[in-house]
C-alpha cells in the first residue's frame, strides 16, 4: 500500500512553485502544471505587451494583447485556483475594468476638446538614446486602456465563475465525506452494539 500511495502522490508538488503557499481545499495540484505555468506565464505576458505596441503598424493592438494576457492569468488559475489568482493580482478586477474603461474613454474624447472628431490620433517623433528615432502615437493610450479593460474582464470572470465551480466541488467533496463518515459511524455503532447483546445473552 505504501508503494501505491507513493506512486499516486508522485506528481504532487513538494515545493512552492507558485506565489500561493497552499491551494484551496480539494483543488488538484500537479508538479508539471505548476512548473510549466511558472515558466510560461512571464513569456505570455511579454508576448501580450509586444502585441500591444505592435498594433499601430502590424497585427496586434490592445484587444488581442489583452486576450493573450488574460490567457496567462487563466493558466495561473488552472494551476492554483482562486487563491493563486488572488496572490498574483492584488487589485480587485472591477477596479482594473474601471481604470481601462476610463483611460480609453478619456483618450477617445480628448481630441474633441481641440475641435477634432473623437478618436482622432496624433503622432510625435523624437530621438532616444540607444533607440534612435522613435514615433509615439496617441492611440497607444487608447489601446492601453482596452488592454487593461480586457485583463480586468478576464480576471472578473475567473473570480465569479471560478468561485462558483470551486464552491460546488467543495460541497460535493463534503457530502461524500459525510456519507463515508456516516457509513463508518453506523458500522462502528453496529459493532459496538453487537458486543453488549452477545454479552447479555451470555449473562442470561
Amino acid at each position: 500500500m505504501s508503494a501505491e500511495s507513493e506512486w499516486e502522490s508522485l506528481d504532487v508538488p513538494r515545493q512552492r512553485w507558485l506565489r500561493s503557499a497552499r491551494s484551496p481545499g480539494g483543488w488538484p495540484r500537479s508538479l508539471q502544471l505548476e512548473v510549466g505555468v511558472r515558466v510560461v506565464f512571464p513569456t505570455v505576458l511579454v508576448l501580450s505587451v509586444y502585441l500591444l505596441f505592435a498594433g499601430h503598424h502590424h497585427s496586434g493592438g490592445g484587444f488581442p494583447g489583452g486576450l493573450v494576457a488574460g490567457l496567462a492569468f487563466v493558466l495561473r488559475y488552472v494551476a492554483g485556483g482562486s487563491m493563486e489568482l488572488a496572490s498574483a493580482v492584488r487589485i480587485r478586477p472591477p477596479a482594473v475594468i474601471g481604470a481601462g474603461l476610463t483611460l480609453s474613454t478619456v483618450t477617445a474624447l480628448v481630441p474633441m476638446v481641440f475641435g477634432y472628431p473623437a478618436l482622432t490620433s496624433g503622432s510625435w517623433e523624437t530621438d532616444l538614446p540607444l533607440f534612435g528615432e522613435v514615433k509615439f502615437a496617441s492611440n497607444l493610450a487608447f489601446d492601453l486602456g482596452v488592454y487593461v479593460l480586457i485583463i480586468g474582464v478576464v480576471l472578473d470572470l475567473l473570480r465569479t465563475l471560478g468561485a462558483g465551480i470551486e464552491k460546488r466541488e467543495l460541497e460535493r467533496e463534503r457530502r461524500e465525506g459525510l456519507v463515508g463518515g456516516g457509513e463508518s459511524g453506523m458500522g462502528t455503532a453496529e459493532a459496538s452494539g453487537g458486543g453488549p447483546t452477545d454479552g447479555g445473552g451470555d449473562d442470561r
